[in-house]
């Protein structure tokens, strides 16, 4: 490690107490042993390639320093750490590739020259304002942001955000069954940002809401190749009491608003469209049609049925939760298919 001669080195730092028994001061706590512990073996983390770091408060320099300390680090996870409630992380590294960040305490992180950097990942952040600043990151190709939004957040532009990221290919958005906290904005404002986007996966968008507010991303993404929508209410995830939602902000269905900036659109690169949370429902059967309709190349479409989890099972007798309508048997598809209208029903694949 001291001579870097170890192609690759990891570190994981596991904390005595889950973050959710940690106060303020335990998280302070463990910030200062791992500084300790850097400090006394810097040789070892200037060879490090990946590092792991959860439940630590560090003070605004801190983790700056141990960038600076780990010369080869590769990839970063940040899980419960900050540097304060509502601070600013700004991040510089030559040779950082892989940053993810889970439930981050930031006002909003910065960064500001990553050169090799190529996928970052943010989840659950807690600021009012755009929660990253996309500087020089002039290889940035993945980005996968997931927010369980409230009423009183902002809606974020990507347009806005993305300005100086024109290289994602691959985009990732994660609702977590809640308020939809993207604004489907105009192709002449997406599209520069858009240009070489060929993956795009929208996860846990509420069930029983008109989605068709997510083709403003074939509006925008003439490079799109393949498309894959969840639909799901994972109660497991979900606040459900009635009061408690109300006290945290959460909203209640609504559709988004959106309308079709061009109603003619006819995509050339959009050849797989993927439905996880599929039912033969008007909302659906409305959807994928159009899409179709603008995917002149659409050769595969795979209709998966609502996502399982073991743990929702014991909840579903306190909550109303509508039975299946995935068409399951050869008779019931068959109908699906010849509903769609599509001229080689032979595209379509059920997943059960």
């Amino acid at each position: 490690m001291a001579t870097q001669k170890v192609d690759s080195a990891e570190f994981e730092m596991v904390t005595e107490m889950a973050y959710g028994n940690c106060s303020p001061d335990d998280l302070l706590h463990f910030a200062r042993q791992f500084k300790t512990f850097l400090s006394a073996c810097p040789d070892a983390f200037a060879g490090l390639t990946r590092l792991w770091l959860r439940n630590l408060r560090f003070d605004e320099l801190g983790i700056p320093d141990i960038l600076s300390t780990c010369k080869r680090l590769q990839s970063l996870h940040l899980i419960h750490c900050n540097s304060g409630i509502y601070s600013v992380l700004q991040l510089e590294h030559a040779q950082l590739v892989e940053l993810d960040v889970d439930s981050g305490h930031f006002e909003r992180i910065e960064l500001t020259c990553l050169p090799t950097l190529q996928q970052v990942s943010y989840n659950n952040w807690f600021c009012y304002g755009d929660p990253i600043y996309f500087g020089f990151v002039p290889q940035l190709s993945k980005l996968s942001i997931a927010k369980t939004g409230v009423k009183w957040e902002k809606t974020l532009e990507l347009s806005h955000i993305l300005a100086n990221v024109p290289s994602i290919c691959d985009l990732h958005l994660d609702f977590e069954c809640e308020k939809i906290w993207v604004l489907p904005e105009c192709p002449k404002l997406l599209t520069p940002v858009f240009s070489k986007l060929q993956q795009v996966n929208l996860e846990n968008l509420p069930e029983g809401c008109d989605i068709s507010w997510t083709m403003f991303i074939l509006e925008a993404a003439p490079s799109l190749k393949e498309l894959c929508i969840t639909v799901w209410d994972h109660w497991c995830i979900m606040e459900t009491n009635k009061e408690l939602r109300k006290k945290r902000g959460y909203c209640e269905k609504a559709e988004v608003k959106w309308k079709p900036y061009a109603p003619d659109l006819k995509h050339k690169n959009l050849v797989k469209l993927a439905i996880y949370g599929f039912q033969s429902d008007k909302n659906l059967m409305r959807y994928i049609r159009r899409v179709v309709e603008v995917a002149v190349n659409m050769a595969e479409i795979y209709l998966h049925d609502r996502k399982v989890c073991g743990r929702c099972g014991g909840l579903y007798p306190k909550i109303n939760v509508c039975s299946s309508r995935y068409p399951r048997t050869v008779k019931e598809r068959k109908k699906t298919t010849v509903e769609l209208g599509l001229a080689s029903p032979a595209m379509v694949y059920f997943w059960s």
